[in-house]
Order: structure tokens, then sequence, then C-alpha cells
């Protein structure tokens, strides 16, 4: 293949395939950042997701749908083009762009210090924070974590939850004296969603998009405590290069929340308006 014919994607994956330009680290040099005149070009933008994650991005009838479709379509419009959704497994999302299998991220893919050095994004378009679920009958008696003194936790093992639990107990103890009476860990949240049900647990926390879709199976068994954990969001991610694209995403989120289609996208996925910052979280 000659070098000199090779176009922006066919660098990424031949760089890729000598295991270079991976992992985060810089676009290669010999690939000129996309703009939006070449996305216009190609007639599409290539979308990178994993359709496994109800209600973001997942599989209705074989077909890709969700918040971040719904929410793609929308933000792309004013460029004419088509949005290709690509599946592609999460431990290997940022890889995968950077290879050029696809030109940007939509999959509530959360700030994290390392995820910030690895990628350039959005401003915030989802939230992310860690909430927990109660039945709805516990609902006057429990609206705050606080509330949960002498009374048992429910997580997902190696989850956030799981990695909250010890904080959550000295929280609630300052509060009321006492904190849990225990916490239980469960191999994964249906599990815990059961055993609360069930009344072995009175409280089992996950992020409020997940739990909102909890409610939404099983409307009025279940209700969401909120202020549990840290305020944390989601945003759309493209390679560090990429300004005049992130630039784009950028303007037309915040057109997006002024003009509120993004909170009715969310009423319509999540049942709720979500809280959102102004700005990507700052890491020290």
């Amino acid at each position: 293949m000659d070098a000199l014919n090779l176009d922006r994607r066919d660098c990424f994956k031949l760089l890729a395939g000598l295991g270079l330009g991976l992992a985060g680290s810089a676009v290669p040099a010999v690939a000129a950042p996309l703009t939006l005149d070449q996305i216009k070009k190609n007639g599409s933008v290539r979308i990178g997701c994993e359709a496994a994650y109800r209600p973001f991005t997942f599989r209705d009838q074989g077909k890709i749908v969700g918040y971040d479709v719904d929410l793609a379509e929308i933000i792309y419009k004013p460029l004419g083009v088509k949005c290709d959704f690509i599946d592609t497994a999460w431990s290997g999302i940022v890889p995968a762009l950077y290879a050029g299998n696809f030109d940007v991220i939509h999959c509530a893919m959360t700030y994290t210090k390392e995820r910030v050095g690895r990628v350039a994004f959005s401003i915030p378009y989802a939230e992310a924070t860690q909430e927990m679920l109660i039945r709805a009958a516990d609902a006057g008696k429990v609206k705050a974590v606080e509330d949960m003194s002498g009374k048992i936790l429910g997580v997902k093992l190696g989850s956030a939850g799981d990695t909250m639990k010890t904080a959550l107990d000295q929280r609630v103890a300052a509060k009321a004296g006492k904190g849990f009476s225990e916490v239980k860990t469960y191999d994964d949240h249906p599990a815990a969603y059961l055993a609360l049900a069930q009344g072995s647990v009175d409280g089992v926390i996950n992020t409020l998009a997940t739990l909102t879709q909890v409610l939404k199976d099983a409307p009025g068994r279940y209700a969401i405590i909120r202020n549990v954990g840290p305020m944390t969001w989601s945003g759309i991610a493209t390679r560090k290069d990429e300004k005049d694209l992130i630039g784009f995403v950028d303007q037309r989120l915040a057109q997006l929340k002024a003009g509120g289609e993004l909170y009715a996208l969310q009423e319509k996925w999540f049942g709720t308006r979500m809280q959102l910052a102004e700005a990507i979280p700052s890491f020290s």
C-alpha cells in the first residue's frame, strides 16, 4: 500500500497494527485532525459505543437505540450527516478510538483523571452519581442515606458502591450515632435488587441512570434516595487533537441545554431531569 495515499483512518489502523498510537497516547502526527468539513464530506459521523448499557446505548430487536442515539441525531443534525453507531467492547473503546475505528465516543463515559489525560471530553451531558435504591414502602422513613442507621446496605462486589461503603458507614454513624448494621455484597446488581425486594437488605447503591431503569421496570416497587455519592458526570469523548469536533459538540450541548431539548430526552429515557455541571471536573 502506498503510504502517501493513506487517509486519516488508514493511518490510524496502520499505526495501531504496529502497536503505536494506542492506550491514549497522542494522535500520530502523520494524521491531521478531523474537521467538520471532512465529516460532512464523509456523509457520516462514526460513533463508538458499547451497546449493552441501558438506557444509553443498547439493542432493541437488533437495532442500537437509547439516550445517546437520540442525542447524537440532534447534535449532528446541523451537519447533515448520518450517525453510524459502532458496537465496541468497553475495555478497548479508547484504543479503538485512536485506531480510527470511529470518530467519537457516545456511551456514558465518566470523567476520571486518567481518562481526562487520554481523551478530549465534552461538557457534561449525563449524571453518573451513585445513589441508593430503597423499597417504595420505606420512602416515608428513609429520606436520606443517614436514615439507614441500623439497617442493611447492599452493594455489588467491586462496584463504586463497594468502594464507598466504609465512608458511607462513617457518614451515617456521624449523623445518627450508629452506622449500618451490616453491608451485604452481591456478585451483580440484579441479585442485590432481589434481596431488597425480599427484605434481606434495605438499600442498594448504583448509578442514578441505572436505578431509573429499575424504577421503570417495576413501577411502584422502589424509590431512589438522592445525594448519596459525590456528584459525578459523563461526557462525550474524542481524540485529544479533535478541537474542531469537540468544540462543535460542546456548542451543541450548550444549545440543547438552554433550549430544553437535552432535558426532554432525559425525561424520556430516565424519567427525571439530571443535575449537570457547566464544565468538565478538574482533577488535581
